[in-house]
């Protein structure tokens, strides 16, 4: 099962637990960690299931190139990292 981390910044915002789920894709392993957590999924993601300008996620620490479908493969020991994105100069 791939872990999935919301960092600290994040949790302040919305409740989001380490947790462990299976799942073959980014999307896959988001829809399981979000089918408990409607709120996290309207933070990290946007109404067509895209990832937020605002958000960042990483698998086993390389950023998904899939920002809207969310195809990038995730191994079954992969670890998922959400994070808000930092912007500004």
């Amino acid at each position: 099962m791939a872990r999935v981390t919301f960092t600290d910044n994040l949790q302040r915002h919305v409740a989001c637990p380490p947790c462990e789920v299976a799942g073959a894709t980014v999307r896959a392993v988001l829809d399981a960690v979000f089918a408990e957590n409607a709120r996290a999924r309207g933070y990290v993601l946007d109404e067509r299931g895209a990832v937020r300008k605002h958000m960042s996620i990483f698998v086993n620490g390389s950023a998904v190139r899939d920002r809207a479908h969310l195809t990038d493969p995730v191994p079954p020991d992969g670890e998922v990292y959400v994070m808000q994105a930092l912007s500004g100069g």
